[in-house]
């Protein structure tokens, strides 16, 4: 039985974002770390001085789930809190050198993740279909913030 896109894209779509995510979780704890601690560590490498709720606004995560997270990097000594300049409250995130290697180690095995998963895909299809996820993407982010009636923005991407 042939089943229309209608049917199969909704469950299809997230079938494979929680296989993919399962399949990370399981290959980051190769390397000690989670796929979320992964997550934060890769933000705070690519936005260095990144405040702790920037983060927690991307990722969409509670304030105090994040501060575990957080907790956990600082304690491996892969990141460190500043207070901010101008308001003490506010934590800005810092890589710390000892994380380096990690992120090495991560940029290989993300590599290798995607491998996995586009196996038997070629290198052609596989832009064509990460550009039209990012199209899908955006379609949804426009008709969600047409419903909420907030201004357009683009989004800030996951490490």
């Amino acid at each position: 039985m042939t089943h229309s896109v209608d049917h199969d894209f909704m469950f299809v779509f997230a079938e494979v974002q929680r296989l993919l995510r399962a399949y990370a979780d399981r290959q980051a704890a190769r390397h000690g770390i989670t796929r979320a601690q992964w997550a934060v560590l890769a933000k705070v490498a690519r936005c260095e001085g990144v405040k702790q709720s920037e983060i927690a606004e991307q990722m969409e995560m509670q304030p105090i789930t994040l501060t575990r997270l957080i907790d956990r990097l600082c304690d491996a000594g892969w990141i460190e809190r500043r207070s901010d300049d101008s308001d003490r409250r506010v934590k800005r995130l810092h890589l710390q050198k000892a994380a380096l290697p990690l992120l090495d180690q991560l940029a290989g095995l993300k590599s290798e993740i995607t491998a996995t998963a586009l196996s038997g895909i070629s290198p052609p299809d596989a832009q064509r279909l990460v550009a039209q996820m990012q199209i899908i993407k955006e379609n949804l982010r426009s008709a969600i913030q047409q419903c909420s009636g907030e201004p357009a923005r683009k989004e800030q991407r996951y490490g």
